[in-house]
């Protein structure tokens, strides 16, 4: 079939083959084929209850849409679909129609430019993509709640400036995770108000002189409202840059937690160890566990930030309404959707089904001196200012370790050696004070690490996410 065109009446010559083929959308926009489809009845229905058209002509049209709907469906999934067929999606499905049911199927394109259409496209896309993305980054939040419930008493190490700071436990940790993801979700929920308007019958740029019912075909789509400038219409574009700008944030957070998954998998650490459904070996050698996956989100954050780079530098002096730079708009969002709903198919899996190794985290948070603070605290609640507390704790450390002993294994003796001019302690009660979980629970602030102040904090998410 040659390729369709919906504006050759003004030009004597054809486009070069190669203009066309730059020019050419349909390879990526057939993304689109539904809700293009999905626009065009709601817009023909308003046409008829306008008397625009006749009802007959409705009919006729409505039907023959959702036949062109089941063939580019079979096609597609049979894999006979010739992508080569038409400009973009509008041109394929009009030229479709029009095959299909004659010369009235011209008249569905009264009162409107693929100007709005594509825009309206877009955002019915981008709604049923954000709300499948926000359905799986609660399924995540599920998994790192359940995780933390099962680790609100598994200690392992924290850390600042990758060096082991202060003790707290792996289901802390995870909360932490799990609080980014719930920022996402209120982000990407906060978006959707904004990609949730109408632009359908903007047309060019300048609206319509047909008497179009816009308010009639926003509901018809489920939209909140009809936009309220036919200008802003046509050529806004925050809603994509504010959706992928949400999932960069989004990807960060994944990589966050990728490159402390990494870490833990390390022989180095050895806190967790990986299913080998996440992982991968090495071609040369054979004793390799890689961990893939995590690696790869790693990477792909960069192309999803890649894509709102482009975006950015794509829209910054383009002048209004429409620009056909504005094609450009899609490969980076199709790409980015597809990116982030494979990892949030993925990730959850991969941590469901590591393995926690506890007595590795435990006995990492009891060496180091990770207690250190807690006892500058001791000492500042006898009375000691916490400066000096300080710099009597970096003085024990450094006894500590001269002795190669943490200091929880300090006796009476050396105690006094350290402490006799300030204070007089039981080594055996500093002993159970300076204790590892003793030390967790000691963190009993709100938000802070305590074995029952984590178990508060699952207890409360369980309900917000119940609620959704």
């Amino acid at each position: 079939m040659a390729k369709s065109k919906l504006w050759g009446g003004r030009f004597e010559a054809n486009t070069s083959e190669l203009m066309d083929q730059f020019n050419a959308s349909l390879p990526f926009d057939i993304n689109l084929m539904e809700y293009d489809i999905e626009g065009s009845l709601a817009h023909v229905k308003m046409l008829g209850k306008q008397e625009i058209l006749t009802a007959a002509e409705v009919e006729k049209i409505t039907e023959g849409l959702k036949d062109v709907k089941k063939d580019l469906e079979a096609e597609l999934e049979a894999g006979t679909f010739d992508f080569k067929e038409a400009e973009d999606i509008h041109s394929l499905v009009e030229a479709r129609l029009t095959a299909k049911i004659g010369a009235v199927g011209g008249k569905l394109h009264t009162g409107r430019s693929r100007n709005d259409q594509v825009a309206v496209d877009m955002r019915l896309y981008l709604r049923d993509q954000t709300e499948q993305i926000m359905e799986m980054i609660l399924k995540f939040m599920q998994v790192l709640l359940e995780l933390a419930e099962e680790h609100a008493e598994t200690v392992m190490p924290g850390y600042t400036h990758l060096q082991r700071a202060q003790a707290l436990t792996f289901g802390h940790h995870l909360l932490a995770y799990y609080f980014k993801l719930k920022r996402d979700y209120q982000r990407f929920q906060d978006a959707l108000k904004r990609i949730n308007v109408s632009p359908l019958g903007s047309g060019a740029l300048a609206g319509s002189s047909f008497n179009l019912d816009r308010d009639f075909t926003a509901q018809e789509l489920g939209f909140e409202r009809a936009c309220e400038n036919s200008m802003d219409g046509v050529s806004d574009r925050d809603f994509v840059l504010e959706f992928l700008s949400v999932a960069s944030n989004l990807m960060l957070h994944l990589s966050r937690l990728s490159e402390e998954v990494i870490l833990w998998n390390s022989k180095e650490f050895s806190f967790i160890e990986l299913a080998d459904q996440y992982t991968t070996g090495s071609s040369i050698m054979p004793q390799k566990k890689n961990p893939d996956l995590a690696e790869l989100v790693r990477g792909k954050t960069g192309r999803v930030i890649g894509s709102l780079n482009q975006l950015l530098l794509t829209i910054k002096g383009l002048p209004l309404a429409y620009n056909k730079d504005l094609q450009e708009d899609k490969e980076g969002l199709f790409d980015s959707v597809d990116t982030l709903q494979v990892i949030l198919e993925l990730y959850p899996e991969m941590l469901k089904t590591m393995t926690v190794k506890k007595e590795a985290m435990q006995q990492a948070a009891a060496t180091g001196f990770l207690n250190a603070t807690e006892l500058a605290d001791f000492l500042a609640e006898n009375g000691i200012p916490f400066r000096q507390a300080h710099q009597i704790v970096g003085e024990a450390v450094l006894f500590a370790s001269q002795k190669q002993k943490e200091l929880d294994q300090l006796g009476q003796p050396e105690w006094e050696e350290i402490l006799g001019d300030y204070l007089k302690v039981d080594a055996d009660k500093l002993k159970e004070k300076l204790a590892v979980k003793a030390a967790v629970n000691s963190h009993a602030t709100k938000g802070g690490p305590a074995f029952e102040e984590s178990k508060r904090v699952i207890k409360e998410e369980r309900k917000f996410l119940a609620q959704k």
